[in-house]
């Protein structure tokens, strides 16, 4: 499909709530209000904000499997939504519910907390769950993670769940991810679910940051010649552009990287995070101020004819990664402006 100005001047946008802000002030409610004002349209509700929300709002500490008040803010948070024309597109971030042994106390959490996620999307008026695709340590996963067909059947029965509601699930390659870490990965399983409501969540940091990057070494890239590198960046792009039909694509979420001052360490920390995964937490930027080729994923999603949600999922802690200060009117125009940026980089008129 032809990349015009005017086929993308329709392009919904959003923003991530727990891409924003940096202050102890910066609660939820000023989150909306700033998104707002900038003008997305959208946004991805963080679980993270909905808990401290209800705790905030509740006044009393609410946790993670607290569902009957997680209920109830949600339900404020709707009408909050609501009054500023948000809509709240997609609920984050459900991590580690695929691949579990069965019988094990691990699946039957990750089922309890689907359960209550549900209703937590009933409440907010939200359709779509995001799923990212499990970074739980393959020994401990059913038939040590080997068997693609174990995550198939998970994520069916999830689906199942969910379309007993009419939502949807938007499952993920995260590049660092146990089992699934490229787009063809995602794609290939969400083939095999073989349901109507599941589809994909695209991600230009998620994409760029397996296939084109590697925070361990000293250039910040893949460690292969550059013409290679390019060549199969370019291969993977064209294929995901001529593969994925654009209604298997319920959203492109939108980050850059910036290229570690010190290579990372290639194993996992203290807390069992590898080295993608840390790079993720804390040195992504917006588009154009990292290294990453955000355009030519962006536009390769953008050929399979998909113009729908472009969301900004974004964990900004500068340069260094320990942190930014900034105003969140600010930081959200930014965001902004770089959308239109990315809109006329991607167009080919």
């Amino acid at each position: 499909m032809a990349l015009t100005h005017a086929s993308l001047e329709s392009i919904p946008t959003s923003f991530a709530t727990v891409s924003v802000g940096c202050k102890d002030d910066h609660t939820l409610p000023r989150k909306l209000d700033t998104i707002a004002a900038a003008g997305f349209t959208g946004i991805e509700l963080g679980f993270p904000d909905l808990l401290s929300f209800a705790s905030m709002h509740l006044r009393h500490e609410v946790g993670p499997y607290d569902y009957d008040d997680l209920y109830s803010a949600a339900k404020v948070v709707k009408a909050q939504t609501d009054a500023k024309n948000l809509k709240v597109m997609l609920l984050q971030p459900f991590a580690n519910f695929e691949g579990w042994p069965q019988g094990s106390e691990e699946r039957k959490d990750a089922f309890k907390r689907a359960e209550g996620w549900v209703r937590i999307m009933e409440a907010v008026g939200c359709d779509t769950l995001q799923v990212g695709s499990t970074d739980t340590p393959a020994e401990k996963l059913a038939e040590g993670g080997k068997n693609r067909d174990a995550f198939v059947k998970d994520l069916q029965e999830l689906a199942d769940m969910l379309a007993k509601h009419n939502f949807r699930m938007a499952y993920e390659n995260w590049c660092w991810s146990t089992h699934a870490p490229t787009w063809a990965d995602v794609w290939d399983i969400v083939k095999k679910v073989d349901r109507p409501n599941v589809g994909l969540c695209l991600d230009t940091f998620q994409t760029a940051g397996y296939e084109w990057a590697d925070p361990t070494t000293e250039s910040g890239l893949l460690d292969k010649p550059m013409e290679q590198l390019m060549e199969e960046f370019d291969q993977s792009m064209d294929s995901l552009a001529k593969t994925i039909p654009a209604d298997k694509i319920y959203l492109l979420q939108i980050s850059d990287a910036y290229k570690p001052k010190t290579p990372f360490d290639k194993g996992v920390d203290e807390s069992g995070t590898r080295p993608r995964g840390r790079w993720s937490h804390d040195l992504r930027p917006l588009p154009f101020q990292g290294y990453l080729p955000v355009v030519e994923v962006a536009k390769a999603v953008l050929k399979t004819g998909f113009r729908g949600w472009f969301s900004y999922e974004v964990f900004d802690g500068g340069p260094d990664g320990k942190g930014k200060d900034y105003e969140m009117d600010d930081f959200l125009a930014t965001a902004m402006d770089t959308q239109k940026k990315l809109m006329h980089a991607c167009a080919e008129d």
